[in-house]
């Protein structure tokens, strides 16, 4: 058996969405692994833990261990070899170059995905490894956090934990931001209607670029008093659609609906002058020229595939390529534009981070505080705060 012949296989749906499963050298399906991963059939985590379950499965296969046999050091061991810091020896190196160590948050992933795998093989077939099980079913005190969340949150006593989890490091509080003027020279550097429309679009808003590149023509309410009723100003619906031809998904799923031709519903942002103004530049030149009626917003405009839906890696691939054209410092990337909106946003407002959540479409004013609630070291008034405390004025 080759270990690296294990992989992650990718079902196409007659929906259009897809669905992943492992399999084994021969084509057999890993009946664990596929069993622990069909209840998260049509969701972006069956996708993820599929491939974070397939590299354990490798290496449980390479120690000659099963589920059985595999206790809690040993998952202990897994996480040390795939980058976590564990106070003991982990054997032989796993994730080498050029695959890297797992970062943070791939590293939370792997410890979810493996408690999840293993107490469902326990639950499953009842009574085996009851050690590992027991192990893994720990509990730890609710925070005030847990409490305010939870229904009738004052009388919870316990609330479950993971032992196999990393201890969080302190949020990075200095996201990467574009480099200065980097706005109206990539919008320079572009070459066609439509890159210079998502140049704008990303600018203008905090909009993901899988849900950038998952719209369609209906989602967007590019006028003001719009049929949908849930925004007086010119708006745009972003939809969680599992069937996308060109893959692309919201990350967030609010609920929506289409009736009589009107979208309701989902994320809405905001959409400024510039973005409606690009927008009709590239509708009644590229779009009107290369669409072959599929709803979607972004096209191919070369190629053998063109007219059809655009891809969000090539959405990237458009935004790298720009970037060195326009001669700017490191990698362009469609989060940093995320990042500078909020932060513009949060300095605009007065450190407001209500607004900066609700424009951001953030999930907690929490996270815009950890993230972005931060002095600008080169603005005036951090300045004049410490020219005051060194006494260099008054």
């Amino acid at each position: 058996m080759v270990l690296g012949d294990l992989r992650v296989q990718v079902l196409k749906r007659s929906g259009g969405g897809q669905s992943y499963t492992i399999v084994w050298p021969d084509g057999s399906v890993d009946e664990e692994a596929d069993g622990y991963l069909r209840p998260f059939e049509g969701s972006g985590s069956q996708k993820t833990y599929a491939y974070s379950l397939v590299d354990h499965l490798r290496w449980r296969a390479r120690e000659g261990l099963t589920t059985d046999t595999v206790r809690l050091l040993d998952l202990h061991r897994y996480m040390g070899a795939v980058g976590a810091k564990v106070p003991m020896p982990y054997g032989q190196p796993w994730r080498v170059p050029p695959q890297r160590p797992y970062g943070d948050s791939a590293l939370q992933v792997a410890a979810a995905c493996l408690k999840g795998f293993y107490l469902h093989q326990c639950a499953l077939r009842g009574g085996v490894n009851d050690e590992l099980r027991d192990a893994l079913s720990i509990g730890r005190l609710p925070t005030k956090s847990d409490r305010s969340r939870a229904f009738l949150g004052h009388v919870k006593t316990s609330m479950p934990a993971n032992p196999l989890a990393p201890k969080r490091r302190t949020r990075r509080r200095h996201p990467k931001m574009l480099p200065d003027g980097a706005k109206p020279e990539l919008r320079e550097a572009v070459n066609t209607a439509r890159d210079e429309m998502v140049v704008t679009w990303l600018s203008d808003t905090s909009l993901r670029i899988g849900g950038l590149t998952g719209l369609h023509l209906v989602d967007l309410h590019l006028r003001e008093d719009a049929p949908c009723g849930e925004c007086r100003e010119p708006h745009l619906h972003v939809c969680h659609r599992w069937g996308n031809a060109n893959r692309a998904a919201a990350k967030i799923k609010p609920d929506w609906r289409l009736v009589d031709g009107t979208v309701t519903g989902g994320e809405i942002y905001r959409a400024s002058p510039a973005m409606i103004s690009s927008y009709f530049k590239y509708m009644t030149t590229e779009y009107a020229k290369y669409a072959t009626g599929h709803g979607m917003l972004l096209i191919q405009l070369s190629g053998p595939n063109r007219g059809q839906p655009w891809t969000a890696d090539a959405a990237r691939g458009m935004l790298r390529r720009a970037g060195r054209r326009a001669d700017l410092p490191g990698r362009i990337t469609p989060k940093a534009f995320r990042h500078q909106f909020t932060n513009d946003v949060l300095d605009a407002s007065g450190g407001e981070p209500l607004v900066a959540k609700a424009t951001g479409n953030w999930a907690s004013m929490q996270m815009v505080d950890e993230v972005y609630g931060h002095p600008d070291l080169h603005s005036p008034q951090f300045t004049a705060a410490l020219k005051t405390v060194w006494g260099e004025q008054e």
